[in-house]
C-alpha cells in the first residue's frame, strides 16, 4: 500500500496551499474533504472558485434540505430507545422512529425514513443482532495525514512526495460480524449513473478512517483493527439503498484524483468541465471563461 500513515504530530492545513513552499515546515499542507475532492473531480474551475479564492455561493433548497435532513438522522439515532423499541409493535415503532424527527417542511422524506428503520430494526430483533442496529459512528470527525508519491500516476507525476490532510465527517458507520460497514445518507434522487461517484466518496472514507490519527478514532470509537469490508449508501427521497464490498479500483480512483489534484495547484491549473446541462446551474457560469466561450459557439 502506498498510503503511509503519519504520526499524531499534524501540520496546520488550507485549500489555499503553494507546493513550491512545502518544504517550509512553517506552511500549511493542502487540506482535501470529500466535499472538496468531490467539487474537484466535477470540475477543477469550480474547485478553484470556491476552495481557493472562497467566492460566495447562493444557498439552494437542496443545501437547506441537505443540512435538515442529515441533522435530524444524527439526532434520531443519538435519541432512539432501543429498550422502549422492542416493546413496540410494527406501526408504533413507525410512529416513534416519525416523533424523532423535527416538524418541518420534509415529512414526507422523515416518514420513508421511518418505515425503513422500522423494517431494520425489526429485521435486527429477529436474527438476534439488536445490539447491531445503532451506529458505532454517528457523524464523527477524522482527522488523516498521508503521503502521496511523486509518480503515482504515470499521468499527473509530481515534482515530488507530498503530504496532503485529509479530514471529513463519516455520515454513519455499522458493525455486522465484527467487521465495520461505512454508509452515507444522500437527500436526492437515487440515478445508476451516481455508481461510480459513490464509490469514490466511500473509498475516501476508507483511506481516511485508516489513515486516522489515534486521537481521531479514540473519539469516534473506531477500533483501528477491525476492516471495513463493505460500504454503502442510502437515498431516502427514492427508498433505495445499496451495500456492497468494498471496490480496490475506487480505492485507486481517489489516490490518482488526489495526484491530479496536487498536479494542478502545481501547475497553477484548474480547467473547466463544462457541460451545458449541468454548468447552466453553477453559482459561477457568469465568470467561467469556459461557460462564456461556449455560448459563442
Amino acid at each position: 500500500m502506498v498510503v503511509i500513515k503519519m504520526t499524531n504530530e499534524l501540520r496546520e492545513y488550507t485549500y489555499k496551499w503553494y507546493p513550491e513552499k512545502y518544504d517550509d515546515m512553517n506552511e500549511p499542507v493542502l487540506k482535501i474533504t470529500k466535499s472538496s475532492f468531490g467539487t474537484f473531480q466535477w470540475c477543477p474551475k469550480k474547485y478553484e472558485y470556491n476552495y481557493i479564492h472562497r467566492l460566495p455561493q447562493t444557498t439552494t433548497e437542496a443545501m437547506t434540505k441537505g443540512t435538515a435532513v442529515h441533522n435530524s438522522r444524527e439526532d434520531f439515532f443519538n435519541e432512539f430507545d432501543v429498550k422502549k423499541a422492542e416493546t413496540l409493535s410494527y406501526d408504533e415503532l413507525v410512529e416513534y422512529n416519525l416523533s424523532l424527527h423535527p416538524i418541518d417542511g420534509y415529512n414526507d422524506m422523515y416518514k420513508i425514513i421511518s418505515t425503513f428503520e422500522a423494517d431494520r430494526f425489526l429485521q435486527s430483533k429477529e436474527q438476534d443482532k439488536v445490539e447491531e442496529y445503532l451506529p458505532i459512528v454517528n457523524e464523527s470527525m477524522l482527522d488523516a495525514e498521508i503521503t502521496i508519491p511523486h509518480s503515482f500516476n504515470p499521468k499527473f507525476v509530481l515534482e515530488r512526495d507530498y503530504t496532503v490532510h485529509l479530514q471529513g465527517i463519516v455520515d454513519r458507520m455499522f458493525i455486522q460480524d465484527n467487521q465495520y460497514i461505512p454508509l452515507e445518507l444522500k437527500t436526492g434522487a437515487w440515478k445508476d449513473y451516481k455508481t461510480t461517484m459513490m464509490r469514490k466518496e466511500m473509498a475516501f472514507y476508507k483511506i481516511l478512517i485508516e489513515n486516522a490519527t489515534d486521537e481521531s478514532l479514540a473519539n469516534a470509537g473506531i477500533d483501528r483493527n477491525i476492516p471495513i469490508t463493505n460500504w454503502g449508501w442510502y437515498y431516502p427521497a427514492s427508498n433505495y439503498i445499496h451495500v456492497e464490498a468494498v471496490k480496490k479500483s475506487s480505492y485507486n480512483a481517489v489516490m490518482n484524483g488526489i495526484c491530479k489534484m496536487i498536479h494542478a495547484y502545481e501547475r497553477k491549473d484548474f480547467d473547466a468541465k463544462y457541460f451545458y446541462r449541468t454548468c447552466q446551474h453553477c453559482a459561477y457560469y457568469s465568470i467561467c471563461p469556459s461557460a462564456q466561450e461556449s455560448e459563442w459557439l
